[in-house]
């Protein structure tokens, strides 16, 4: 068995409300329901914050408690140091996700500060992005 944190950055409490042509119809609980249920005999435990200092925080607390992270740090994936510096302190592996894809996007979302010290990218694949990333986290430890 396998402890995943699933970390949510700003704005992703509004999936479904929040420019669904962009970030789909589904909400936030029902991405994490998909993902226990796809994942079953494995825990999934889900934060999701509007505030930098916290994303951090569970980063740390990943460390010892958590086998893996799957990470969309939001808007802070473009601006955020002290996120990225906490990624690349930990040695649990950080799986970086996005639901759109970011290179179609505006210029400034084309670089992300924390992919460079995450285990991986994904994006552009709405949901499937998080269940990609679980299942790499899952097969890394297997």
């Amino acid at each position: 068995m396998a402890d995943i944190l699933v970390l949510n950055g700003p704005n992703l409490a509004l999936l479904g409300r929040r420019e669904p042509a962009i970030y789909g119809a589904g909400d936030l609980e029902q991405l994490v329901a998909g993902l226990r249920a796809e994942f079953p005999g494995h825990r999934i435990d889900h934060q999701q914050s509007e505030l930098e200092g916290e994303l951090v925080r569970w980063v740390h607390v990943a460390e010892d408690a958590y086998t893996g992270v799957v990470l969309n740090a939001g808007g802070y994936s473009h601006t955020s140091v002290a996120l990225r510096d906490a990624v690349a302190a930990v040695t649990v592996p950080v799986v970086e996700v996005h639901l759109s894809n970011l290179l179609a996007r505006e210029p400034f979302r084309h670089v992300s500060l924390i992919g460079g010290v995450c285990a991986g990218s994904i994006m552009g694949l709405g949901p499937e992005s998080y269940r990609l990333a679980v299942d790499h986290l899952l097969r890394r430890v297997g």
